[in-house]
């Protein structure tokens, strides 16, 4: 049983989905704490159950009798929780005597970057009381759930995200959809959801610089930000009233990300908060050069100067700097490009991370 806070677009919501696609020796199940959209569409595994419970914002206490009468009827031999908004339930799933009790952790929100709150550390303790394993995407993370949460190192495993590079991989052809010409535009793509966490307003603000200080190539410079989400709009806006809306496309979510990806000359992820990020290692398995924020795996991912650029979080000058520096110098990254599709190739191999997964839910408690 995969339990998380919602079933909706989002990187930890891709990795559940690659894990039970791949796992087909186990039956799965997948409990949203809120709700489970069109995004389930994307499990192939057949037998796979959805349920929602659609709880509203605040403690999910009254919710616990729900959730153990299901795992009763269910009888999992594995429960895998996900973040704190769904952690809660490892309560419910001691008290049902579940085998194997697991909770990862893939990240912060923007309530608590870094994961400094006392208050949020303390629930994971408790919560975590009864659980048997606990698993961190990233070395920040694993650092955070030894350190400041107080989990025994013997408890805490690491298992990086893992990218299907036979669907994400470099192309030529450009499908139909896509609005722009290779060679005739330089491409800048982001993929994420629209939200505050992943800061799609400060890549607009980055952009938009690039005018001053590209202004040779600001005319074929191209914006691509493939996600929806509460900033949409705002970005959308942004570029409207800077003129720049004709060099944006902003389509909200898409499908075919797999398709548009290798279209991309330049990927940004511009996020305050990360575990580690799917849509970088896509993006590094589509042969994009990559600049991405100095925060929480990100580093893991990209070596600076090495296969992409960091920068710091929330500085749209320092953002639009390197991105202007990759514009100015087409062989920087074309290198940088080769370097990071390599390592995904090398170190972050789906099936790598499937067998992780599949040693770590054949355990016993």
């Amino acid at each position: 049983m995969h339990l998380l806070h919602r079933f909706d677009t989002g990187g930890l919501e891709n990795g559940v989905v690659n894990v039970i696609n791949h796992l087909p020796d186990f039956r799965h199940a997948v409990v949203a704490v809120t709700e489970i959209t069109a995004f389930k569409e994307r499990v192939k595994a057949p037998g796979t159950q959805f349920f929602a419970l659609n709880k509203p914002p605040g403690q999910g206490f009254w919710l616990y009798p729900r959730v153990y009468r299901l795992l009763r009827e269910l009888c999992p031999a594995v429960v895998h929780t996900r973040n704190l908004g769904a952690m809660e339930f490892q309560l419910p799933a001691w008290a049902a005597r579940v085998p194997l009790r697991v909770h990862s952790e893939h990240g912060w929100d923007t309530n608590d970057l870094g994961g400094v709150s006392v208050t949020n550390q303390r629930l994971r303790r408790v919560y975590g009381v009864g659980t048997h394993r606990f698993m961190a995407l990233s070395k920040a993370i694993e650092t955070y759930l030894t350190g400041p949460v107080g989990f025994a190192r013997e408890r805490v495993l690491r298992i990086c995200n893992g990218v299907d590079t036979q669907r994400f991989a470099p192309a030529t052809a450009a499908p139909d959809t896509w609005p722009y010409r290779r060679g005739e535009h330089l491409v800048i793509g982001a993929v994420g959801r629209m939200q505050a966490v992943k800061d799609p307003l400060n890549l607009v603000d980055a952009f938009l610089r690039l005018r001053d200080l590209c202004p040779s190539d600001w005319p074929r410079l191209r914006l691509v930000m493939l996600g929806g989400g509460p900033l949409l709009e705002a970005a959308q806006r942004r570029l409207a009233e800077a003129g720049a809306a004709d060099q944006a496309w902003l389509p909200g979510d898409r499908s075919d990300v797999a398709e548009l990806l290798p279209q991309f000359d330049i990927f940004a992820l511009p996020s305050r908060a990360e575990g580690i990020s799917n849509t970088l290692l896509e993006a590094m398995a589509c042969g994009c050069a990559p600049v991405a924020t100095d925060v929480g795996g990100n580093p893991e991912l990209v070596d600076d100067g090495t296969n992409g650029l960091l920068v710091p979080s929330q500085d749209a000058e320092a953002l639009a700097a390197a991105l202007a520096r990759l514009v100015g110098e087409p062989g920087l990254s074309q290198r940088l490009a080769e370097a990071s599709l390599a390592r995904v190739r090398s170190q972050f191999s789906l099936s790598g991370m499937v067998s992780a997964y599949a040693a770590l839910y054949s355990q016993r408690a």
